[in-house]
Order: structure tokens, then sequence, then C-alpha cells
């Protein structure tokens, strides 16, 4: 049964009778059912015959609010006034909304933001076209590019249903480091007209973060993007899952004293978070990899191989191991998996090596849940919030983008991801690492200056910065 969270909350409106007991009995309901009180407003009855209050309860899913928003209202001496949704509340109207960064305010305002001032910087950017990264809002801003057809774990549900989604992005460049973000959800029917459109609004950004694009396509485009582009061009989903990844296992193999080369990772899943996984840990020095789809273990000259598996099959597993999941988990030392739910039992992991690690990174829900995993990981992780060891790519591309942006970067190098990854892991102190903190908290402003500063440092080293 799967946890109550704030992802499935209800704010409840109710009148409470001002009598012993009521608000008691009606915790309990709420209890019982299996709801998590977060909050009850604060309150002083003063003789009132009535108490007006607002209580916010955790649920596990839509059923279970509605279910107990009814129950609350059969309570005695509880009368439920108004409740609702609080996911879908928050989501009214939009997230993010623009604002000016100047006045006008009088006519002399007005002549400089806009005619007849505006045309000096205008033919200036005519004159120098980089000066667009200064004198306009390419400086700051990233444009959030999706077309829909992978978001999240819910699949291809088009570019409308994307946006919540892309504005979350926005909300969270804002407000990690500072980067304006816009999401730009395209309604296109090809790879081609994807890039193309892409290549079309580029003059308006400082840097592309590409967002739930289905692989094989994905690689497609970030690479053509690259190649056409003189801006960064991340695909988040990639590079921002392996950088945190990266991440976390640095410090998972400080806790238990053991070292990059001598590992055997297996990584679930073959579509663009996993092969970028793989090759950022390809780039760190691991060892032994082997990927794995649906139908088994990749290696090089197997059939059913798009180029991007194929590229990974030609890289990793130089045993050419065949097999099922479970079978080539077994003496592996670390499993990764960004694939889907219930793919991996208690028993696979008891024939992994010692003190195995599992980052069950599947989303909503992971291919093993830590509660059935206690006491066979030696560190795990997942890619949820209500769970200890969060792999969360907030931690990576809000600095990212910043350190690329601050120092005018027009690409995002492999240097730069692995720079982001060092930042974020040494983001804990060697002395406080423990099994369930292996990573920083999302909320740790700290990150991203840090991520930003190692970024910004890489770029400049590896000469994609302007001289």
């Amino acid at each position: 049964m799967s946890t109550p969270t704030a992802a499935y909350s209800i704010s409840v409106h109710v009148a409470l009778d001002n009598k012993p007991g009521v608000l008691g009995h009606l915790s309990l309901k709420i209890g019982d059912a299996g709801g998590n009180i977060a909050a009850i407003g604060g309150f002083d009855a003063k003789g009132q015959p009535e108490i007006i209050e607002h209580i916010v309860v955790k649920c596990r899913d839509e059923e279970h609010a509605t279910k107990i928003a009814g129950l609350m209202a059969d309570v005695d001496g509880v009368e439920v006034l108004e409740w609702h949704d609080r996911t879908f509340r928050m989501h009214e109207g939009g997230k993010i909304e623009v604002l000016p960064l100047c006045s006008v305010g009088d006519a002399d305002d007005l002549a400089m933001a806009y005619t007849p001032g505006v045309a000096r910087v205008c033919m200036a950017i005519h004159d120098d076209p980089a000066k667009s990264h200064k004198y306009t809002i390419r400086r700051n801003t990233v444009a959030i590019v999706s077309d829909g057809t992978a978001v999240l774990g819910l699949g291809d549900i088009g570019p409308e249903a994307a946006m919540p989604v892309m504005e979350g992005k926005a909300l969270l460049f804002k407000e990690f480091a500072g980067v304006d973000g816009f999401p730009i959800c395209l309604d296109v029917n090809s790879t081609e007209e994807l890039i193309e459109t892409v290549v079309r609004l580029a003059p308006t950004f400082g840097g592309i973060n590409l967002e739930d694009i289905a692989a094989p396509a994905a690689f497609e485009v970030e690479e053509a993007l690259k190649k056409r582009l003189d801006i960064p061009v991340f695909h988040d989903d990639q590079h921002g899952t392996a950088v945190v990844t990266l991440a976390a296992l640095r410090n998972a193999l400080i806790l238990l004293d053991k070292q990059m080369p001598n590992l055997r990772i297996v990584i679930a899943g073959m579509g663009a978070a996993g092969v970028a996984i793989g090759k950022i840990l390809i780039g760190a020095g691991v060892g032994e990899i082997i990927g794995v789809d649906r139908q088994g273990a990749l290696f090089s000259g197997r059939d059913n191989l798009n180029f991007a598996k194929e590229w990974f099959a030609d890289n990793t597993n130089p045993n050419r191991e065949d097999g099922t999941l479970g079978e080539v988990m077994a003496g592996s030392d670390v499993f990764i998996g960004v694939s889907g739910p219930g793919l991996v039992t208690a028993a696979d992991l008891r024939t992994m090596a010692a003190d195995p690690i599992v980052f069950a990174m599947a989303n909503p829900d992971p291919e093993i849940r830590p509660e059935d995993a206690d006491g066979l990981a030696a560190v795990m992780a997942t890619g949820r919030s209500d769970y200890p060891n969060q792999i969360n790519n907030v931690l990576a591309f809000p600095g990212i983008f910043r350190g690329a942006l601050d120092v005018g970067a027009t690409d995002v190098t492999e240097n730069m991801k692995l720079a982001a990854a060092t930042a974020i892991a040494e983001s804990i102190d060697p002395s406080e690492l423990r099994a369930d903190f292996i990573v920083p908290s999302v909320f740790d402003k700290s990150v991203p200056l840090k991520v930003a500063a190692a970024v910004a440092q890489a770029a400049v080293a590896d000469g994609v910065t302007p001289v």
C-alpha cells in the first residue's frame, strides 16, 4: 500500500461543534482511514458554538482523498463546508508569471525602454549579435522544450498535458538558481520538425533545456541542436539524472570503501536516462557496466538495438553476457533502475555482491520499494521525495545552467557534467555520510551555487566560453 503524500493532499474547510471530543473523534476517523493530518490551523474557541477550521490531510491517491472527505462529513458534530485537492489548486492559472525588471512611470522611462531609445540597442545588437546576451533576456533565460512524448512516468500525453511539468521546471530554475526558465511545449510530428522549431526559437534564449522527449528521438534532437546552436543544450532527463546518480554513487562508495574501477553495475532501462548514466559512469572509470532492456542484457551484436543502444552495447558488457535482469544482477555491486515498478525482488538483491548499492529510481513507483530492500541493500536510493536519498535532477540542472550562463558557455561538456557531480557529492562532508544520507537535500540552497561555480570553472577550462 502506498504512503500518503502531499501530491494527493486535500484541504478541508470544516465547522466543528464546540464540544469536548469532536476534534479528537475527527482526527481518529482520518487516522483510521489511513490519512495523515499534515496541518490544522490554530484556533481559539472562546465560547462560540462552533469552530471553523482548515485541516490538511495527506492521502494515498484520488480515490482515497474522496473517501476521507466523505468520512469526515459523517462524524457527529462536523460539517464539511468545502474541500479541494491542494495539488490542482496550486496549478490553477499556472505556476509562473512574467514580471518587469524596470518601471515605465513617465515619458523618459518610455523613451528608453521603448521607442525611440530601444532602437539604439537594437542596432548595437545588429552590429554585434553577441551583445544580445548582455542587453536582452538571453543573459538569464532558458527555454524548457518538450514535445510531451515521454512525460514523467506517464508516456506520450502530448504538449498541452506536458505544460504543468515544464512550468514546474521553470519554477525550480528560478527558485534554486535565479534562472528564468520559460516552458515551450511543441506540437510537432517528427524529430526534424522539433529540431527546426527549436533552431528558429533559439535567438530568444541563452540556453535550451530539453525535457520529456522519448528516446531515441531525444538523442537525435540533442545531438543536432548541439551542432547547430552556439548556446548550451542540455537534455535533463539524460544528463541531469546521470549527474546526480554519479554524485550519489561517489558518496555511497566512500561510505562502503569501494572503488569505481572494481564495480560491476547493472542498469535497468535503456532509454535516455539509462544510456546517459552509462556514459557518465564510463567517464568516471567504472569497471564493468551491463545495460538491460525488455529483451534482456545489451551486448555488441545483439538484435533490436536502436543507434543509442548499439553505442551502449559496443562500449559496455565486454564479456557479451546475455540473460534477464535477474540473471545479470547476480554478483553485481550496484543496481541502477530507470525503468518501471516492481522489476526487482528481494531474491534478486540476495544474489548481488556483499554490501550492494541499490538505486531504484523509477517514478512514481520504484523497481523495488525500500521496505522490500530493507536489510538487504547497504545503501538504497529512489527518485521519490518521501524516502531518504532522493536522486532528484533539481540538484543538477539549476546550477549547471547558472554556471553556463554566468560565463557565456556555448556548450555543456562532459567535464562540466563531471564537475557538477563532484560539487553535488562534496556538498556533504565525508564525516556526515550515512546510508540514508548520500545526497544533499534538494532544499539546500548552497548546492546550486557550488554546482554553478564548478561548472563555470570547467567551461572556462574546456574553452567553451568567449575569449
